[in-house]
Parts: structure tokens; sequence; C-alpha cells
């Protein structure tokens, strides 16, 4: 890692922390109110310790393999990191989940919160919930149903899980802002007040809809592999 890698990893990173609070202003909120995840899927420790060495500390993995192969030895250098799940968990991966991250934004279904439940009781550990949405209702995507929402939210409740707020993903190559704030106000309905939306393409409409956590990855770290 040499100074010129660090200096490019600290532009993109200001360029996006920037139109973070340019669009918080405009919405009249606090840029402090947003997390930055840098979402470092798919690249490596090369890629992801000029992040670090730009000051940035929240870091989201899209598949619990891929991230315990990455994170414990950066963690050891860097033990004030924050690691997001921000990608689809299976059941029989929960407990390694809860082991390794600080906050889980993909609850979507009852299986998955009793494992969940199970794994916090086992490890002691008690990550962030955010409950995934499908807001496009579309089959390929994961994510709650909205009719199903409040049955799922009742029973994250009953479980105990340190539940957050809500997370989404919009349909693809279609305006995001109508669905950012259907879920802003499904979250209001439901007495949650942090919102996981908005990714590269969107998060500067995500942060004037709400959004409490954008999950940024290509316009830090470049187009994935």
């Amino acid at each position: 890692m040499d100074e010129q890698e660090i200096t490019a990893a600290a532009t993109r990173r200001e360029a996006v922390l920037g139109t973070i609070a340019k669009a918080a202003r405009i919405a009249g909120r606090k840029p402090a109110e947003i997390a930055l995840i840098a979402v470092s899927k798919t690249h490596g420790e090369d890629a992801i310790r000029p992040m670090l060495a730009a000051g940035q500390r929240v870091f989201g993995e899209n598949r619990v393999q891929e991230a315990e192969a990455k994170w414990p030895a950066l963690r050891a250098e860097y033990p004030d990191v924050a690691l997001h799940l921000v990608g689809q968990l299976q059941s029989n991966k929960a407990e390694d989940a809860v082991q390794l991250f600080d906050a889980i934004h993909s609850v979507d279904r009852p299986s998955l919160v009793a494992a969940l439940a199970k794994a916090m009781e086992k490890t002691g550990r008690r990550p962030d919930c955010f409950v995934q949405v499908n807001i496009g209702d579309e089959e390929q995507k994961g994510g709650c149903a909205i009719a199903d929402l409040p049955a799922l939210l009742t029973e994250v409740r009953a479980a105990g899980l340190p539940l957050k707020g809500l997370m989404c993903v919009p349909p693809a190559d279609v305006e995001a802002a109508p669905y950012f704030a259907l879920l802003a106000k499904i979250a209001r309905d439901n007495g949650l007040d942090q919102l996981s939306m908005g990714m590269s393409g969107d998060y500067e409409t995500a942060v004037t809809i709400g959004a409490t956590h954008v999950r940024v990855g290509s316009a830090l770290f470049g187009a994935r592999a």
C-alpha cells in the first residue's frame, strides 16, 4: 500500500461524504445522522486497506464466508471497524454471522429470526438487526413481502432481536425515490426510525428521503471484478 493508493481512496471517500452532507442539508438533516457503509464485497485486502487508512471504519459484506476469509486479520489491525452483513443470510450461517458482524441487514423470514435468536443466546453477541422488505415485490429478490411485514416484526420483537429498522433494495433501472418513500412510511407506521437504503447510484436520493445507512460500493472501490 503506497501513499498514492491511500490518497485515491481518501479522495473517493471524501466525495461520497460530501454528497451525503449536501443531500442531508437539503433535507434539513445533520450529515452525522447518516452512516456510510463501504461495501467491500469481492474486494480483497489490498483494496480495503487504503480505505481503512483513509479513515473509513464501517464496512459491508454480502457473504459470511467471504467476510470470514478477509476480516479477522484486518480487524486485528483495526479493532474499531464495524462490519455489516448486507446480503442474504442462510439460516445455517446465522451463528457464524452473529459471531462476525455488528449488524445484519437482511432479516426476512421467521426461520431466520429463530436461528438468529438461538445464535445470540448461545454466543452472547447481539448485532443490530434490520428487516429487509421486498419493496418492489420482485420474485428474484430477498426480503419480506410488505403484506407479511407486521407479522414478521412481531416475531422479531418477541424473539428479542435488537431490531433497529428496515432495509430495501429497490428495483433496478427505475426511479428509486418512490420505493424509498414507501419504506420510510412503513418504518414510521411500525415505530422504526432507522432506514438502510441507497447504493452508489441512488444514495443521494435516499439521504433526502431519510436513509440512516447507505450501502456504497463502486463509488468507493470502483467497479467490481
